[in-house]
């Protein structure tokens, strides 16, 4: 069941169709602008169910994260969106034709369905744990991944009988790999005694996959910005294709006016939107030659301390890990990671004259067996007062992945936006995430509404 950060304070707003075409592509369709230039935003958050944070005020004492589960855990810590410049052009005519050309560059670092005390015992200064545990894992899975996108947006109005609307969009992207580094697991029975740093291993079966580090790069040495350009257009760059795709049903207010009229209902003139999307279907391939892999099967003895001394480079590791009794298969081949697909549905209700109600299903659809990133389900009900000139949301969250509450809010005013989905943070020490957008285009809309500030 999902959980992302949409910038929904400000996405779901009827002048806002450069940021409501991540949601579903069909929205730009008659949208109220006539031209858009999109200069910029950025949106980056962190979110678990591991533990819960400080107050950002309280960053700064020696324990700002404060592990409170003990089942298998997820993260997502940081993902980024940053959207460089982006067009749109939306055509006055019968068939509400609109198009747009977006860039943008995202990261995501995701841990997925691991052992908590595992992760702990391995990322600990002491590599110890105080008690014994056995634990058996499976399907869990590490991508971090930074990659970049230009896609190329249609909509355009499929049905149009007075005042029942269907419409229908699409973006079509290329996808520009820059750099991975991956994990995952099918199995690990693993049986640790507190204390002495060491844990037996068996039934093991991993892989390890990454362009970002080969054979004689360092992990820890991490990666330079130097390397990220490289990646971005050497030989360690990996390519391929994605697509959104999305169909919007409205029932208008005032459905027998031409296209391109609005009555006094402001917006779009919709009583009801209902839409549905599949957002980031896709992969992005690294080829043979520059991206290498691992594969460790079999049974034996591991210590935290060995780990960390051995996880500079795969050369390093395969031995480490054959002189502990494992079978470690290395070598270079292609591979292909995956994007975080999801489903996107929504109804939008006017509630008053220019008071709103949104309500969005996030839902995911990646394989997490894959190499790639994913997003945890979420329900989230927004409600907005919806100028021309001004927006205020006010999204409230059921997280499926900490199985909490979050609460945002997020300000639009003309073409510049700021906000967050989830920034209980700023007042609680028992959030689990916390996130942040803002940004800014120029619109030229296509008419004065009548609710608009004069």
């Amino acid at each position: 069941m999902a959980n992302a950060q949409h910038d929904l304070g400000v996405a779901t707003s009827g002048y806002s169709a450069i940021n409501s075409l991540y949601l579903n592509p069909a929205n730009i369709s008659g949208c109220n602008e006539k031209l858009v230039v999109s200069l910029f935003s950025l949106n980056t958050f962190v979110d678990n169910n591991l533990g819960t944070f400080s107050k950002i005020s309280e960053l700064g004492n020696n324990n700002p994260f404060n592990v409170s589960g003990n089942a298998p855990f997820s993260m997502l810590a940081p993902v980024i969106d940053l959207h460089l410049p982006a067009i749109l052009i939306s055509l006055n005519d019968k068939l509400k034709q609109s198009f747009a050309l977006t860039t943008r560059v995202r990261a995501m670092n995701q841990f997925n369905h691991f052992d908590p005390t595992l992760y702990q015992t391995a990322t600990s200064s002491d590599h110890t744990a105080s008690q014994d545990y056995t634990y058996q894992s499976a399907n869990f899975n590490w991508t971090a991944h930074v990659w970049s996108e230009v896609g190329l947006s249609y909509a355009l109005q499929l049905m149009d009988n007075g005042p029942h609307n269907i419409k229908a969009g699409v973006t079509l992207k290329y996808l520009g790999g820059i750099d991975y580094l991956a994990v995952k697991g099918k199995n690990l029975d693993v049986k640790y005694t507190a204390g002495n740093d060491t844990f037996y291993a068996k039934n093991s079966d991993l892989e390890f996959a990454s362009n970002a580090i080969s054979s004689n790069s360092a992990v820890s040495n991490g990666v330079q910005s130097s390397d990220v350009l490289g990646s971005l257009f050497g030989s360690k760059a990996g390519s391929g294709f994605g697509m959104d795709i999305g169909v919007t049903y409205t029932y208008n207010i005032g459905g027998d006016n031409k296209s391109g009229d609005n009555d006094n209902t402001g917006n779009d003139g919709h009583k009801l939107k209902v839409s549905a999307a599949v957002t980031d279907i896709g992969a992005i391939k690294y080829k043979e030659g520059n991206n290498y892999f691992i594969n460790v099967t079999g049974n034996g003895y591991l210590t935290g301390s060995g780990l960390s001394q051995h996880t500079g480079n795969f050369s390093d590791f395969s031995s480490y890990a054959k002189s502990q009794g494992f079978t470690a298969d290395t070598g270079s081949k292609a591979t292909k990671v995956y994007m975080p697909t999801a489903l996107i549905t929504g109804i939008d209700y006017q509630a008053s004259r220019l008071i709103y109600v949104n309500a969005t299903y996030i839902a995911n659809l990646a394989n997490r067996q894959n190499f790639g990133n994913s997003y945890y389900s979420q329900v989230s009900l927004t409600p907005r007062l919806d100028y021309k000139l001004i927006t205020v949301g006010l999204p409230i969250t059921y997280s499926a992945l900490a199985s909490d509450v979050k609460v945002g809010l997020g300000f639009r005013v003309s073409g510049f936006f700021f906000g967050s989905d989830d920034m209980l943070a700023l007042l609680s020490s028992n959030q689990h995430g916390f996130g942040v957008y803002f940004g800014g285009y120029i619109p030229l809309y296509k008419k004065k509404h009548k609710d608009s500030f004069k």
